[in-house]
């Protein structure tokens, strides 16, 4: 029986990685040496040698990854150039803030373990805007210990970092999770999303839905639909299906904070309301059957297709030949070694950690670098090296052939390109579609919807505001009716979720407006700039 909990670690900023050349191995920290004194076992790779594997390399079969270094605790004041203080101390989640901006803030998470938990933490570290430059992670099964080292991905992202740390906290298991802690009984199991409708009406301009959806994201306000509508008189009526990352929108005070915060940057002639989502379910999208089969296939495009616009630039093919998965079984009598080797790019752990939750593989040690020579941030492909030592959900190693090709090709295809974005005809009207997978447990990927209208805003390009048929809309039991005209253009932009390739994905749909200064059904070469900035937007090279 044990009867405290496992300390804390201290976060602060570690010394690089040491760099990966070709095997790993477990390196047990020396107490002569000043830089295993303060760092955890060390990956390395030396040609052939073979050392002691991760579950022989620390008590408890857990091999610590290195801890990070230059603060001696947290809630200390950082020294250097500017001051930054540490948020959080006896927590199961401590952070250490950048001193300056562009320097890394480091997060390390200690707590009991569970299923898909690293997934799920770097999900909600995507959802606030930052990237991951680096990470760490190390599990026995009971208890893991994570470091990751995060940069917010523009200096327009305004993060809240005792936020982050509530947001991440409240996804730290309780210590009643594991056997030798007894259970809280007054401690409320967490119930179902509250959905809420945020109904706001707007004169219409360029770049104004993503405005209110960078203003959402900042508030913590998590997009599940969006249903967006322009008028002949100017005036646009945006639905937005949302939850609330701090779970406090069921208060009249964070009701009006989120107006407040829309009419300081809108203006005053905007008008807003928040009230419940009754009854709200995920719409589903229907897609043409040949866009989708385009869409939702498993590699992507060369050239232009009959049906579609989505060719690869020149970038894009390059990336394409770089991803390797490799898997080695004999460094480890218990574990499989799974190296990746990839382009860097935006949500790229996230995506690694998803498909690994999905396809039931436990990750036991893990540990993210990326080049320094390349950034994705900058418009160029950095590299990226990963190295996890893994299990099948049934405790055995990844031995089958037929296994290790399925996981190699998901991996490769989830790495690659694990958003599908194209620019479609509807008729006389051109359509941008992206679509992103949907994890198993239903949860979709932060932010494409941010990147997606950051695209447009930033080629000029409009929600389509031509009229159509007037209509009465009722939704929750509020009635919109057309503003100051009896006509209306129904649903420009949407979400929505459908099944293909034996998955579930979620789709924005967004019909764009065939401007004289920017045509779109006339000119093919602006449709390929139109698919080549939304993706990359959602990749990574502009934010």
């Amino acid at each position: 029986m044990r009867d405290e909990k496992p300390p804390p670690a201290a976060a602060a900023a570690a010394p690089a990685p040491p760099r990966v050349t070709h095997r790993a191995r477990i390196v047990r920290p020396q107490p002569q040496n000043p830089v295993f004194k303060r760092c955890g076992t060390l990956v390395e790779r030396r040609g052939q040698s073979r050392g002691p594997p991760p579950d022989r390399a620390g008590a408890g079969g857990v091999a610590a990854p290195a801890r990070p270094s230059g603060g001696e605790g947290a809630g200390m004041v950082l020294g250097g150039g500017m001051a930054a203080a540490a948020v959080g101390g006896d927590d199961a989640v401590v952070m250490q803030l950048g001193g300056a901006e562009g320097e890394e803030t480091v997060v390390t998470v200690n707590c009991p373990d569970q299923t898909g938990l690293g997934c799920d933490l770097c999900r909600t570290i995507l959802e606030f805007g930052l990237r991951i430059t680096r990470a760490d992670v190390s599990t026995d099964g009971h208890w893991c210990f994570v470091v990751f080292w995060v940069v917010p991905r523009s200096s327009s992202i305004k993060v809240r970092w005792a936020s982050l740390k509530n947001r991440l906290m409240s996804m730290c298991p309780s210590s009643y999770s594991i056997p030798f802690f007894y259970r809280d009984v007054s401690q409320p199991e967490p119930g179902p999303l509250q959905f809420y409708l945020l109904k706001l009406m707007s004169p219409d301009r360029k770049g104004l839905l993503h405005d209110v959806t960078h203003i959402l994201s900042d508030l913590e306000l998590i997009i599940h639909r969006v249903k967006v509508s322009t008028t002949p008189d100017g005036r646009v009526v945006d639905l937005f299906f949302i939850t609330d990352g701090m779970e406090l929108l069921h208060r009249k005070e964070r009701q009006e904070e989120t107006c407040s915060a829309l009419t300081a940057t809108l203006g005053p002639s905007i008008s807003c309301e928040v009230v419940p989502a009754e009854g709200f379910q995920q719409g589903f999208s229907s897609l043409p059957p040949e866009i989708a089969e385009e869409l939702f296939r498993a590699e992507l495009a060369d050239t232009d297709s009959e049906v579609c616009s989505s060719p690869l630039s020149a970038e894009l093919r390059k990336v394409r030949t770089t991803a390797t998965v490799n898997f080695d079984n004999s460094l480890s009598p218990a574990h499989t070694l799974v190296q990746i080797v990839c382009a860097d790019q935006k949500g790229l752990i996230y995506d690694i950690l998803r498909t690994m939750k999905d396809c039931n593989i436990q990750i036991f040690y893990g540990r993210f670098r990326s080049d320094k020579k390349g950034s994705a941030s900058k418009g160029s492909s950095g590299c990226r090296e990963v190295d996890l030592f893994v299990k099948q959900v049934d405790g055995k190693k990844v031995t089958d052939p037929a296994k290790q090709d399925a996981l190699r090709s998901r991996l490769r295809s989830e790495t690659l390109h694990p958003l599908r974005v194209m620019v479609v005809g509807r008729g006389p009207d051109t359509e941008l579609l992206v679509a992103n997978p949907v994890e198993a447990s239903g949860k979709g990927r932060p932010r494409v919807f941010y990147d997606a209208t950051l695209a447009l805003k930033a080629l000029g390009i409009c929600i389509f505001s031509v009229r159509t048929a007037s209509f009465v809309c009722s939704i929750s039991g509020l009635v919109f009716h057309s503003i100051g005209s009896s006509s209306f253009a129904p649903f420009q932009a949407e979400i929505g979720r459908q099944a293909a390739s034996e998955r579930h994905w979620e789709v924005y749909r967004f019909l764009l407006d065939d401007s004289k200064e920017f045509p779109l059904a006339s000119s093919l070469a602006n449709r390929n700039c139109v698919v080549d900035r939304a993706r990359k937007t959602l990749m990574g090279c502009y934010n």
